[in-house]
């Protein structure tokens, strides 16, 4: 059995000022093995910054445990500092350095040679070097990335831990740091990452579904798209809005959500496509409707919505 590269039972956090008390985390678990991507993933406001920040020691939980490579995330904060590499969602790096000088700046910070640490990040580094007498703050959003990432990986940490990383990043960028991700992982490194992006939920080994400060699942991607209990059937036209509404309002759908230029819905008593077809005749103008495989979309809106109803 692998060891746990983060171990967190029961993290709970409310920030002061929060309407009613509203708990940030309540009561999360869960164990990321070393080794392995694990993402958190879930929208804006689900939890995934605090928690980031309780495991890269920058914030105290209320109560409960994280357990870093084997450290205690609140005794140990200076022992994992040094064997954690930390990229949080906002670029944090100095805007007013070059690519080079930021780069050498996190190399003595953590007492490495400058030319070791590039040796080590030599694939990233390389498609940034071209540019390396050029201001941080002057680069491109792919770019800042590579260099956050340079910088976060200068000490050969055990874990990375990275916060939305590619939000904001064009689609090229977020496919080539993927793959650095993947190659991270080949070497040892474990990566903890939290996305609100369904498709890099689907390249990582192991994902915990998070909302409202609550676990609502953790399994690999593949056996939580497996495990969808139902039924789901996709249909598009050109109406997407009437299509919508008339959905709603057929009684003929457990729920209907929009998925770019097409909706999947989870029928309601035993409809079926013949059912569904009857429904936007009147209504939707052209369309078309089949049954389709559940997506990770599916799965989470499927386990947000009980959560709602148990609430």
């Amino acid at each position: 059995m692998k060891n746990s590269a983060v171990k967190v039972c029961n993290l709970r956090k409310v920030y002061a000022g929060n309407s009613g008390g509203t708990a940030a985390l309540d009561g999360v678990s869960f164990d990321a093995e070393e080794g392995e991507i694990f993402g958190l993933i879930g929208p804006d406001g689900a939890g995934k910054t605090t928690l980031m920040r309780i495991v890269a020691t920058l914030l105290l939980p209320d109560s409960g445990t994280a357990e870093i490579c084997g450290f205690d995330a609140a005794r140990d904060c200076r022992r994992i500092r040094q064997i954690i590499g930390y990229m949080p969602g906002k670029f944090s790096l100095y805007q007013d350095l070059t690519i080079e000088e930021n780069i050498a700046f996190f190399a003595k910070v953590f007492g490495v040679r400058k030319e070791d640490g590039i040796g080590y990040i030599e694939e990233i580094y390389r498609r940034l070097e071209p540019f390396k007498k050029r201001l941080a703050g002057r680069l491109s959003g792919g770019m800042k990335q590579k260099l956050a990432l340079c910088c976060a990986l200068i000490h050969r940490p055990k874990l990375l831990v990275l916060d939305e990383p590619t939000t904001g990043v064009d689609p090229v960028s977020r496919q080539e740091f993927w793959d650095i991700l993947q190659n991270m992982k080949k070497i040892g490194i474990s990566v903890l990452v939290s996305t609100p992006y369904m498709d890099e939920a689907a390249r990582c080994d192991k994902i915990a579904f998070i909302s409202s400060g609550k676990i609502l699942k953790t399994d690999s991607p593949q056996n939580i798209v497996a495990a969808f209990p139902k039924k789901i059937f996709r249909a598009s036209g050109g109406k997407m809005f009437e299509l919508l509404k008339a959905l709603r309002g057929s009684g003929l759908a457990e729920s209907a959500y929009s998925f770019g230029d097409s909706c999947h819905i989870v029928p309601k008593g035993g409809a079926g496509v013949e059912d569904l077809k009857k429904c936007f005749q009147s209504s939707a103008g052209n369309f078309s409707v089949a049954e389709a495989s559940a997506t990770l979309e599916d799965c989470f809106m499927e386990l947000n919505s009980g959560e709602r109803n148990r609430s």
